[in-house]
């Protein structure tokens, strides 16, 4: 109510204006005089509160009319607010000296110290005394920003003025929802964003069919990448790291202007965000060349099948210090990955974990000095079409010698393995895998091999326990349930087919219904 009838200042006139006149100097005595008083009248703080209210009564009653009365009380008011803003900022003078005098380190030391916290932490620090407030203002403190939060309260705002205050020192900048602490990179846990995160991993199947209902909304809009380009770009300029995590409103059209305002993006990390792989992709290529890792996890697990060939050539062509590369939950072909595991020369970490229509053939003749021979980390988690036959060459591979650097390997599937003659059929078996051979000969490889028991499979599983017992060779076995009636051998010169399979000839033989793409990709290839 005060505030409605409180008059705008707006609305006041304007004062007449007057030559300024020199201001008086200030007199010594009055000031004395002033000084005097005012201590007195401190040191009525000591008496109890009792008589100063009834001093103030009496000096109300003796107010002939009730107006006077009015103006003490309003005066009254007035000073004790005086008082208490000035006793404030005594104190935090006093406070910022004492901090000064006691804080052990110099201001260029705080800063730096301060530059080593999370954002939220700094913001804290810099909340608790104007000393800390000063340094934290540096732009130094704001070089890797870090806005995830596990629940929508960061909005364009405050990613514009953290942004601002880092300027030419932005050297990394994380936004947007994730559903609890960042995984480690060997994780598979999917991190799309939802209520129950859209599916609880460990009860995960691939008949379910995926919700997002409920999922909550990120407070971002698509223009919260603007001020990247803002001031003639000086903060995307000298930007090395973008992660952005389940922010919904940003399309294909923001997240490909945001990349071009980044030439030095070295680390580029995105998931849940609803944006085609293909346009993602030949952004990058364009406007990233340094590139070194990239992490793109679906929104839309097994849809986004956008991904064409010459996009995966320019890639690697464009951008060869590539050497972590995560697609997660993409609709990809073998031989499209093919493209990008042998193109990039310097490529140590893959993770195609959960995505459709990989079979592994992708990995024939790798390992060796074709491509592929630096490689420390392989991910292939539930990929629903990867077949038991490739990961048995994979790991024959291994045991002969290639791959030499590699250290973490996962081929787990929770719904087993594709049978070699049906890509829909689930199958695991020891005796066609090598697992056992490959933890006694190469230790030092970190195996992952998570199946449903063998006891849960019909077909493949009574065919080689029935073989079991005539001792049948790893390589015959092979040989005989292989659908394109190629041999299998330990040797790695002939373990694997020609190099000039495309991919996912396994699965037209088979019956397997594949979306083929239009000749002139194919064309592209040959070329």
């Amino acid at each position: 109510m005060d505030t409605l009838l409180h008059t705008p200042t707006s609305m006041a006139k304007r004062p007449c204006s007057f030559p300024s006149s020199p201001s008086p100097s200030p007199n010594p005595n009055m000031n004395n005089q002033l000084d005097n008083l005012l201590r007195t009248f401190l040191n009525l703080a000591d008496s109890p509160s009792l008589s100063i209210d009834h001093s103030f009564e009496h000096l109300l009653e003796s107010s002939p009319c009730d107006a006077d009365k009015s103006l003490l009380i309003d005066r009254a008011l007035k000073l004790g607010s005086l008082l208490l803003e000035a006793g404030k900022r005594s104190s935090r003078k006093r406070s910022s000296v004492h901090n000064s005098l006691t804080w052990a380190l110099p201001p260029d030391l705080t800063i730096k110290v301060l530059s080593m916290l999370d954002t939220q932490s700094l913001c804290y620090a810099a909340a608790t005394c104007s000393m800390f407030y000063k340094c934290a203002m540096d732009p130094l403190c704001y070089a890797n920003i870090d806005l995830t939060t596990v629940v929508p309260k960061v909005n364009n705002a405050v990613v514009s003025t953290m942004i601002q205050r880092a300027g030419k020192a932005l050297l990394s900048l994380k936004l947007g929802i994730v559903p609890g602490p960042i995984m480690s990179r060997g994780s598979c846990q999917p991190m799309v964003y939802g209520i129950q995160n859209a599916v609880e991993v460990s009860n995960f199947s691939w008949n379910d069919k995926k919700t997002r209902q409920g999922k909550e909304s990120s407070i971002l809009s698509r223009s919260c990448l603007n001020p990247l380009s803002g001031d003639s770009g000086a903060a995307g300029a000298v930007l090395r790291g973008l992660h952005l995590y389940n922010i919904e409103r940003i399309d294909n059209t923001s997240l490909c202007g945001a990349l071009s305002a980044c030439p030095s993006l070295l680390d580029l990390e995105i998931i849940g965000l609803h944006v085609e792989l293909r346009q993602t992709l030949v952004s990058v290529s364009m406007n990233c060349p340094l590139i070194e890792r990239l992490f793109f996890e679906s929104s839309k697990t097994g849809r986004d099948d956008s991904l064409k060939s010459p996009t995966c050539v320019e890639l690697v062509n464009n951008c060869p210090n590539l050497t972590s590369l995560a697609l997660r939950g993409f609709k990809l072909y073998d031989y499209k990955l093919r493209i990008l595991v042998k193109g990039f020369r310097k490529l140590k970490y893959v993770d195609f974990s959960t995505s459709y229509s990989i079979t592994g053939s992708f990995l024939r003749n790798l390992g060796g000095n074709t491509g592929g021979s630096l490689l420390e980390v392989m991910i292939l988690r539930d990929c629903i079409h990867l077949k038991e036959l490739e990961v048995a060459r994979l790991l024959t591979s291994v045991l002969a010698g290639d791959f030499k650097y590699l250290q973490h390997l996962d081929i787990s599937n929770r719904e087993g393995l594709a049978a070699a003659g049906d890509s829909y059929g689930r199958c695991y078996s020891s005796s066609i895998i090598p697992i056992k051979q490959v933890l006694e000969e190469r230790p030092e490889i970190c195996l992952l091999a998570e199946f449903p028991s063998e006891g849960s499979f019909t077909d493949i599983s009574q065919m080689t326990d029935s073989d079991l017992n005539s001792e049948v060779s790893l390589s015959s076995l092979l040989s005989s349930i292989a659908s394109d009636g190629s041999s299998f051998m330990y040797t790695s010169e002939s373990n694997y087919s020609s190099d000039q399979t495309s991919g996912n000839e396994e699965g037209r033989d088979s019956g397997y219904v594949v979306c083929e793409e239009s000749s002139d990709e194919y064309d592209y290839l040959l070329g």
